[in-house]
């Protein structure tokens, strides 16, 4: 299978993905994006990355951005982008009508590729980002990991499910998402939903860090009883960091800790 496939690569790409990239992969009434990672061998299961767009955005965009499809992701991952209905999501409420068409899309990549379903990841931009978070409130006991940016929701939301590990950046100057400061300044705040749903203990610093040099996170991580949660925090606004998604998926795939599998749907 592996050498057909390279074969067929050679000859056209076309011919060895149905759908890829900017040709959309239609699913009922709905669609979505895929990219296939550089260094598949065409037969061993793919970890996968299933992100979803800001809002006004589409999933073409999110398999050629230079800040999501890079490094880890672009090479070893394969990445999953859905296009969200009049460009938004439905992420207020339990039961999103969007959580049940991303588990499909899930299914549907599963039938055109072998999937490992321990190593299955949400990210999020924006809007994005609640809808990762709702994504993961609706059917994210199997993720491997919830990689949210600039976006959560209500720490108060009632989550039945929660993904082996969780990180979440936010810039303190975000003017279009305010960074969700808790009572008496507390920085922590912005991931209290997913260190009382993983049972976690005493925040650790670990300290500055950076992914380029123009730009310097503050880490605080927090091991639980069923996972780990992460937050970065850094000074800047609404934005994508650069390399923040395909590190976070990086550091993760490496921890053989982490087990969960995402169950297949009926």
């Amino acid at each position: 299978m592996g050498f057909l496939l390279f074969l067929l690569l050679l000859i056209s790409p076309s011919l060895a993905f149905a759908c890829e990239r900017q040709e959309a992969c239609q699913l009922e009434d709905r669609s979505y994006h895929l990219r296939v990672p550089e260094n598949w061998d065409g037969t061993s299961p793919l970890p996968v990355l299933l992100h979803f767009h800001g809002w006004g955005r589409q999933g073409d965009l999110v398999v050629r951005q230079g800040r999501i499809a890079t490094k880890e992701v672009a090479e070893n991952v394969l990445l999953l982008a859905p296009n969200g209905l009049n460009k938004t999501w439905s992420f207020r409420n339990p039961g999103s009508h969007d959580s049940d068409f991303a588990a499909a899309i899930i299914e549907d990549a599963a039938t055109r590729f072998p999937i490992d379903r321990t190593r299955i990841f949400v990210s999020g931009y924006s809007w994005g980002a609640n809808m990762a978070w709702r994504f993961a409130c609706d059917a994210g006991e199997g993720l491997a990991g919830l990689l949210a940016v600039s976006g959560t929701l209500p720490q108060t939301t009632d989550c039945a499910n929660a993904p082996a590990e969780v990180r979440q950046v936010f810039g303190l100057d975000d003017q279009v998402l305010s960074f969700p400061m808790g009572p008496g300044g507390d920085q922590s705040y912005p991931v209290e939903l997913w260190r009382t749903s993983l049972g976690c203990g005493v925040g650790v610093s670990d300290g500055d860090w950076n992914a380029r040099p123009f730009l310097t996170f503050s880490r605080t991580r927090w091991d639980c009883a069923e996972g780990r949660v992460i937050l970065d925090v850094h000074p800047g606004g609404h934005f994508i960091p650069h390399d923040w998604i395909p590190l976070q998926v990086e550091e993760i795939l490496a921890d053989p800790k982490n087990t969960k599998a995402f169950p297949v749907s009926n």
